[in-house]
């Protein structure tokens, strides 16, 4: 997550300090990723290093301000017009369970699949929940109609998911029918055929 062009956006709109950025930025966010003013501080001395911002005096508290660059500015632009890249998606934690429990010997697959799903569900009305909290009023102001948008991408997420997960059970299903009704004669194959063919005995034992 780019927490870098994040505050960019927000000294875009005027010069702020560090801990009105960190509300700001929870606010459009409804605190999804929270941040830390440890953080924030962090970033922000980065900023300044590479010339995209600058501390600009302090208001009446004394709080240092920081101001956008034109070098920010332009940053920012190309921030906004460039797509984020999928071709080298982050560690993706359930997918790499799955993968590992794809034969690992005493794990039942379909156990993982369906307290993963639960999980995903519960997850999920919790969302729509806070979606039909934040549609109670007409979302009056940025910061609302950007919470808006951050948790209906987690709905979206959320879906995507218990779809993934009733296909990969499916496809367990059906490859434990297969490997059922065929006699294994490699003992290479059999071992990592174990778990699909125990899946495959369960299946038959529930019919």
């Amino acid at each position: 997550m780019s927490i870098r062009h994040g505050l960019l956006a927000l000294l875009e709109r005027g010069p702020r300090y560090g801990s009105q950025l960190r509300t700001e930025f929870e606010s459009r966010t409804g605190s999804t990723w929270p941040l830390n003013v440890g953080q924030v501080y962090t970033t922000l001395s980065r900023l300044e290093r590479d010339g995209l911002i600058v501390q600009e005096g302090s208001d009446d508290a004394g709080h240092d301000l920081y101001a956008i660059t034109d070098e920010g500015r332009t940053e920012l632009r190309s921030w906004f017009e460039t797509p984020v890249d999928r071709t080298s998606p982050p560690r993706d934690e359930l997918a790499i369970k799955l993968a590992m429990a794809v034969g690992a010997p005493g794990v039942d697959i379909r156990d993982v699949i369906q307290s993963q799903r639960h999980h995903t569900l519960k997850a999920m009305q919790d969302y729509t929940r806070l979606k039909a909290q934040a549609l109670a009023d007409v979302p009056a102001n940025r910061d609302e109609v950007a919470w808006l948008l951050v948790v209906e991408q987690l709905i979206f997420q959320a879906e995507a998911e218990a779809r993934w997960l009733d296909h990969c059970e499916s496809r367990l299903v059906r490859l434990a029918t297969a490997a059922a009704t065929e006699p294994s004669t490699e003992p290479g194959r059999a071992a990592t055929r174990g778990p699909a063919r125990a899946l495959a005995d369960r299946t038959r034992s529930q019919r």
